[in-house]
């Protein structure tokens, strides 16, 4: 058996404070807030758009009390978001003028210019586009 119909995926981060996370995903890396679920004026849930990639920003807590007493851990790198992007190099160009602290992408060997950046909750995201190969006779 097969799933049909399947159009896209998007994702959900566990947020440890929603509003900072989704002003950082607004602000440095220019997603449009779709909508967003905010009982009593907390932000629980939000939904992103950057042309047509989605993401979700979730909770990761309860309340203010609870996300307080949290301790953050160093998150291995089980999950990494890759966006495909025009130009690697114009997105890095860009996040360095927001002031931003981010490497200059790299060319992997399988021809990827890849820029990594972490979000304020220590999620990877990766923003590619592919290169043109050197042929074996170059």
């Amino acid at each position: 058996m097969t799933v049909k119909n399947v159009k896209d995926v998007v994702p959900l981060l566990a947020a440890v404070d929603t509003r900072k996370s989704m002003a950082w995903y607004r602000d440095i890396l220019g997603f449009e807030v779709e909508s967003t679920w905010e009982p009593e004026g907390v932000l629980h849930w939000a939904m992103l758009r950057l042309c047509g990639a989605w993401l979700m920003l979730n909770s990761k807590f309860e309340d203010a009390e609870q996300a307080a007493a949290y301790k953050a851990v160093a998150k291995d790198e089980d999950v990494i978001l890759y966006f495909s992007c025009s130009d690697a190099d114009e997105a890095y160009r860009d996040l360095l003028a927001k002031g931003c602290a981010v490497k200059e992408p790299v060319t992997t060997f399988y021809g990827a210019r890849q820029l990594f950046i972490t979000d304020p909750d220590g999620f990877q995201l990766c923003f590619q586009h592919a290169v043109p190969q050197a042929t074996a006779s170059e």
